[in-house]
């Protein structure tokens, strides 16, 4: 398959992660837990698949770079489901969304070597 589509299926996945995991923190209710939680998994395969199979058409390397953003997509999907266990801290649990997609952000377009 050409790049071009991982890139597509990575970008897309990863603008709904974070678009599901922010709509979890401005409504943690047991309603929408599943259906959040659901979408937020699907969201953080596609981001997975289209990341791996990025690297693998582009022959990229694995460096210090790709751990730190396999260390953000981790807490980054792990961020809806501590909004339903711990409604009230919902504030400091965006403030960390919005760190850990901004240094995911850094590491491929500052930090990451050869492109």
């Amino acid at each position: 398959m050409d790049p071009k589509l991982y890139q597509v299926i990575h970008l897309v996945s990863v603008v709904f992660l974070v678009a599901i995991t922010f709509r979890a923190f401005a409504a943690p209710t047991p309603e929408s837990r599943r259906t959040n939680l659901m979408l937020s998994g699907i969201a953080s395969f596609g981001a997975l698949l289209g990341g791996f199979g990025l690297m693998a058409k582009l022959q990229l390397e694995w460096g210090p770079w790709l751990f730190v953003k396999i260390g953000c997509w981790l807490a980054l999907s792990a961020l809806a489901g501590i909004a339903y266990r711990k409604p009230e801290s919902t504030k400091s649990l965006s403030w960390l969304a919005f760190a850990l997609v901004v240094t995911a952000v850094l590491m491929v377009y500052v930090v990451r070597p050869g492109v």
